[in-house]
């Protein structure tokens, strides 16, 4: 019967995907004898944000998404990333697959805001696998479930995250407002000849710290 291991030994940013996308370089090990056909697999993508420590900066940005440091003992909750499915090819013993994990900006999300708060470090990721193994048999090949408990670690570099981001968003971020708002922005930028929205913004800052 097959029950495939799963290790995540790696990481990159996909530099030609139509949006930002890490790559997680997966290691699966089977020992069963007759090898595996195929495995259709899923993959649930948590973050979990007890797994590290944080500076008093990053601790006041993540207030936005745990509250209050005091609170942090109910409220460091893992946070959902990504719900992946894949197929991995026929192998015998071992071998290695990409996994494509997209990922957004949006700091209306959980996850980007947790990921847009970290200066430096490591991002705990948990990988929960499920799905069907197709094996090879003496005659056709057999299907089982993979085993429930099948689940991997990996703690991916926060510079890693920045430099997928630069890629596509280069030093840049963004926010979604609502159109009336934007309209309202619109009309103080062009009251006040100013080229760029960064310089709008700005001014407005300047006007709310005074």
């Amino acid at each position: 019967m097959a029950e495939p291991r799963f290790e995540c030994v790696g990481a990159r940013a996909d530099p030609y995907a139509a949006s930002p996308t890490l790559v997680l370089r997966l290691r699966i090990i089977d020992d069963s004898p007759g090898g595996v056909h195929a495995i259709a697999l899923r993959c649930q993508l948590r973050i979990e944000p007890g797994r590290r420590r944080y500076t008093a900066v990053e601790a006041e940005l993540l207030g936005d998404v745990f509250g209050a440091v005091a609170r942090w003992g109910d409220t460091l909750k893992a946070i959902q990333l990504a719900n992946i499915s894949i197929m991995v090819p026929g192998f015998t013993g071992t071998t290695e697959i990409d996994l494509p994990v997209p990922c957004g900006y949006d700091l209306e999300v959980a996850a980007g805001k947790y990921f847009a708060s970290l200066d430096a470090g490591e991002i705990p990721l948990l990988l929960l696998f499920s799905g069907t193994v197709f094996s090879r048999a003496e005659r056709g090949f057999t299907v089982t479930p993979v085993p429930w408990d099948r689940e991997a670690r990996y703690r991916l570099p926060v510079a890693l995250w920045r430099e997928l981001i630069d890629l596509y968003f280069p030093g840049t971020g963004w926010l979604r407002l609502r159109r009336d708002t934007l309209r309202d922005l619109l009309r103080y930028k062009s009251a006040r000849a100013l080229a760029t929205w960064d310089e709008t913004v700005g001014r407005l800052l300047k006007e709310a710290g005074g």
